[in-house]
């Protein structure tokens, strides 16, 4: 009798031991992070010598890795040459920076936040590197650039796309830039025709360079903690890319990916499509004398600006039988290459080149001619990427 009561107690005590610990547990868990108004405060210690009043804005995508097995991969597969000099974007409180400076000639940093600029100096200049260093304190979009090898770089999210946009079109050649982004948006720039996240995006990035995966980071090694997970990607801009009018290219990459799913014979049979590519292609072939899109409007037009999927522009409906002969001009051209029942989300490069190829020799363009090249080239792409 003695036995069993023992037993039953020692039950009952393990019993109690379990629950506490998943209390301690779940605790643990779910215990908040401290923030005052999406601001965190730095952890300081005697290793990073950061500020006690600095905080962190999730919102402005201010968080810096802090992982050092991490920062010393991104470092390696950078294949830092000692003469080179590294653009890094974003630098923050200097955690990448400081290996950067360790292995090349000279970083190149750009930083728009101020109390970050004064805290990456502080700590430069106690490792012995401030010679090495020149901090660009500016929008690293509305920065110029000084010359430099290649990119290391932390990029803040909210401005991934024109970032990527405006490093590989823009004036200044450079061997690679190892880019730590968004998880998600890593996976749209390595998306391939047929990938559910292939985008226009995509599309204009791989036309000059090369995109490379190099390692998952999980969310867990930076501080402030983001949302989501990131990922290291490699970019290398291409020795030779197609003789193509970048102009022409972009804008046509931005009709065909509007709906990216639908075919290229729906896509082009729209009302409102072809009266904008006859007016362009009217525009090229006059000259650049104004044409009045209103007398190739459909007479059947409220002005609803719905469209079904097969809306076409009949002979009956069309102020001028050019309009309908361009429409089937257009046609003609995508029945030719065997491209009317093709989409966009499963066409390479080489087809996309192919087929703008096509419509250009037949007096189909995209962009209007007549007008000077755009000088700013990265804030076309970025606009429509």
């Amino acid at each position: 009798m003695n036995t069993q009561l023992k037993k039953r107690n020692l039950i009952q005590f393990y019993l109690i031991q379990s629950i506490l610990r998943q209390n301690s547990l779940r605790q643990l868990r779910t215990k908040p992070t401290h923030h005052y108004n999406e601001k965190y405060r730095t952890r300081n210690t005697k290793e990073d010598n950061q500020e006690d009043d600095l905080f962190f804005y999730k919102s402005k995508g201010q968080h810096l890795l802090t992982n050092q097995r991490i920062l010393d991969s991104i470092v390696r597969k950078s294949s830092i040459n000692p003469t080179d000099t590294v653009l890094e974007i974003g630098p923050g409180t200097g955690n990448l920076t400081l290996k950067l400076l360790d292995v090349a000639s000279k970083v190149v940093a750009v930083e728009i936040d101020k109390r970050m600029v004064e805290v990456l100096n502080k700590r430069v200049k106690e490792h012995g590197f401030e010679d090495k260093l020149s901090v660009i304190r500016e929008d690293a979009l509305k920065a110029e650039f000084p010359k430099f090898d290649l990119v290391v770089a932390n990029i803040p999210y909210g401005i991934s796309s024109p970032l990527v946009v405006k490093l590989v079109y823009g004036a200044n050649p450079f061997r690679s830039a190892t880019l730590l982004l968004q998880k998600e948006f890593a996976r749209r720039l390595l998306a391939k025709p047929g990938d559910s996240e292939f985008n226009r995006l995509a599309v204009n990035v791989k036309l000059v360079a090369d995109v490379e995966f190099v390692m998952n980071v999980s969310k867990r090694d930076f501080f402030p903690v983001p949302k989501v997970d990131s990922s290291v990607v490699i970019i290398r801009p291409k020795d030779q890319i197609p003789d193509v009018n970048l102009d022409e290219w972009w804008a046509f990459t931005k009709n065909c990916f509007g709906k990216k799913n639908k075919t290229l014979g729906a896509t082009f049979k729209q009302k409102k499509k072809v009266i904008e590519l006859f007016r362009l292609s009217k525009m090229t072939s006059s000259n650049g004398e104004e044409i009045n899109r209103n007398q190739y409007v459909c007479a059947d037009d409220d002005g609803d600006n719905e469209e079904s999927d097969g809306e076409e522009c009949h002979s009956s409906s069309c102020a001028d039988r050019e309009l309908l002969l361009f429409k089937e001009k257009i046609t003609e051209v995508l029945k030719a290459g065997s491209f009317e029942d093709k989409r966009p989300s499963k066409l390479c490069n080489e087809e996309l080149l192919c087929l703008l190829s096509m419509l250009n020799q037949s007096g189909i363009y995209f962009h209007e001619q007549t007008k000077p090249r755009n000088v700013d080239n990265v804030a076309f792409a970025a606009a429509y990427s």
